[in-house]
């Protein structure tokens, strides 16, 4: 990861996560958050001060399943009162003007050997660029 670089993390209901770039203020968060997530309509988690979990605000009505990594990074953080179901995107906390911030290099790190250990993940193979 470069310092221009602006990441967030990827996580689906099975176990896949990936990074993605995120946008700088007024740049489409909201968009980046819609499309990453596969949903209308987003519900911000506070997982602690500085991690927040977005997901999509109808993934239980819906019957998404339940998004066992997302489930346990919450409860590793603060006692469960429920769990989360579907694709979740983790960012970092605000700015000072209430801008969400992407995730820093420990951060990411962190979270995926968290996710890792606890046995919900599943590493996507690297892509072959000749390929592409």
């Amino acid at each position: 990861m470069t310092d221009t670089q602006r990441l967030v993390l990827r996580m689906e209901a099975d176990g896949r996560f990936e990074l993605i770039e995120w946008p700088r203020p007024g740049g489409g968060t909201l968009n980046t958050l819609l499309k990453a997530i596969g949903c209308r309509s987003v519900d911000a988690v506070g997982i602690s001060d500085d991690l927040t979990m977005w997901l999509d605000d109808e993934g239980i009505v819906t019957g998404l399943p339940v998004n066992m990594g997302a489930t346990a990074l919450y409860a590793a953080h603060k006692p469960p009162h429920q769990t989360y179901h579907g694709t979740v995107v983790i960012t970092g906390g605000t700015d000072r003007h209430g801008d969400t911030l992407p995730l820093t290099t420990d951060q990411i790190t962190e979270i995926i050997e968290f996710h890792c250990a606890a046995g919900e993940s599943f590493i996507p193979r690297q892509r072959d660029r000749r390929g592409m």
